[in-house]
């Protein structure tokens, strides 16, 4: 006897409906329990990571906080003695750090107060008052500072309000090799294109 049309199609309609369904209870399933893809690290913006970026490599002070006045000690008024510094483990790859200074409210132009290059790659602090020398004992050398000296000399700015002085830390994955003297445009060119991560401590002082 010849089949209906239906009956014909019947078994493959079911096949049809059953892998659907099967389908969808997977789909569903894997839906519930699935996470989202996790989220970039760093985003490729080919801008070097700083601690505003939220990361953990940060510059700290026990002497004063960030956008805190800097004690007289540390300026032309008290002792002239650099600052207490410390930091973190840097990312792996470093080899080198470079620390400069300076005050971006100086008249005329930004003063430079401070430059410090091919730090040793284990050091985590500066102690109170790095030697104004070209090899201090902390390591490496020691740029030129507006002030016509070798190293740190304090803020001293004329009575026209508070400056502002920027401690910027640099880990870079090479050594600089420049010779002691050199300028903070010097070392701000030898770094191009090997900075790991910085970070930047911002104090004030008036007098």
């Amino acid at each position: 006897m010849d089949r209906h049309p239906y009956q014909m199609t019947k078994a493959p309609v079911r096949w049809a409906l059953g892998a659907w369904l099967a389908v969808g209870l997977l789909i569903a399933a894997c839906g519930d329990g699935a996470e989202a893809p996790p989220a970039a690290e760093t985003p490729a913006t080919g801008q070097t990571p700083t601690a505003e970026d939220g990361g953990d490599f940060r510059l700290s002070s026990d002497a004063f906080g960030p956008n805190e006045e800097i004690p007289a000690i540390h300026t032309c008024d008290g002792q002239n003695s650099s600052p207490p510094l410390t930091w973190p483990d840097p990312p792996s790859g470093t080899q080198s750090f470079a620390l400069i200074m300076d005050d971006p409210d100086a008249p005329g132009a930004v003063f430079t107060h401070w430059v410090l290059f091919d730090l040793p790659p284990d050091t985590r602090a500066l102690g109170i008052g790095v030697e104004t020398t070209e090899r201090p004992s902390v390591g490496g050398a020691q740029g030129g500072n507006d002030a016509g000296g070798i190293g740190y000399t304090g803020p001293c700015p004329p009575p026209d309000g508070p400056h502002r002085y920027r401690f910027s830390l640099y880990a870079l994955d090479a050594l600089l090799e420049l010779g002691p003297g050199a300028s903070k445009e010097d070392v701000l060119n030898a770094m191009q294109g090997h900075i790991l991560v910085e970070a930047q401590l911002m104090g004030s002082y008036g007098r």
